[in-house]
């Protein structure tokens, strides 16, 4: 199974969503304003999820008479509607988890959903493989060990940023400009833009994480 997850960010920098509309294997959920947009696409999503304080009141009235599994939260909470949504998410413990309108907007907002990347796909389900997606950029993260990636059509770009204070023993091979064993601190810009030199390489370290990043020309 497969979860998608239609935030309220906005929507000209979200992908097509027509290559997973008719997926078997996809069950939607909505976040606030993302709830109102999945339908306005003709996705009718299985769980929503927000204070909705970004929906007109007769947005509001139409969901609520549309959506059975409509989950309304005060404004003021301590989490985003896009955490409780993920939440929702990782406990069913999915193969794979996309989160799409999470990027773009406010910084804030686009800044913590990354942190979330590692929070909740690494700490609470590391069995379950979580993506964050706009048109141009396709963003993971990883722990240590090594990892085979393969070329995409239309992102020629390789980015592997740190998120903890050290990513030690990175190995690039494959690339453009290659690596052998090399530590990384917070802050570096060392791996940014790098490319594949053929249709598959590999990359691996020993100690950290790191957030990779696939993004367009």
């Amino acid at each position: 199974m497969i979860i998608c997850i239609l935030a309220g960010g906005p929507l000209e920098l979200v992908p097509d969503l027509n290559q997973y509309k008719d997926r078997q294997d996809i069950v939607w959920a909505g976040v606030d304003r993302g709830v109102y947009s999945l339908i306005r696409m003709g996705i009718q999503p299985h769980e929503a999820f927000g204070d909705f304080d970004s929906v007109s009141p007769d947005e509001l009235r139409f969901l609520q008479e549309h959506l059975v599994h409509l989950h309304i939260y005060p404004s003021e909470k301590d989490q985003t509607d896009l955490e409780i949504a993920l939440d929702w998410a990782v406990k069913q413990k999915p193969e794979k988890i996309i989160l799409f309108g999470a990027t773009g907007g406010r910084a804030d907002h686009y800044l913590a959903n990354v942190q979330l990347l590692a929070q909740r796909g690494l700490l609470d389900n590391p069995d379950t493989q979580l993506i964050l997606e706009d048109k141009t950029n396709i963003l993971y993260v990883k722990t240590p060990g090594t990892f085979h990636v393969s070329s995409l059509r239309g992102k020629k770009y390789i980015s592997f940023i740190p998120l903890t204070l050290e990513v030690n023993g990175i190995t690039l091979k494959g690339f453009k400009y290659p690596l052998e064993n090399r530590n990384i601190t917070l802050g570096s810009t060392l791996c940014i833009s790098n490319e594949l030199l053929y249709e598959e390489g590999t990359f691996s370290f020993e100690e950290g994480i790191l957030l990779v990043v696939r993004s367009s020309d």
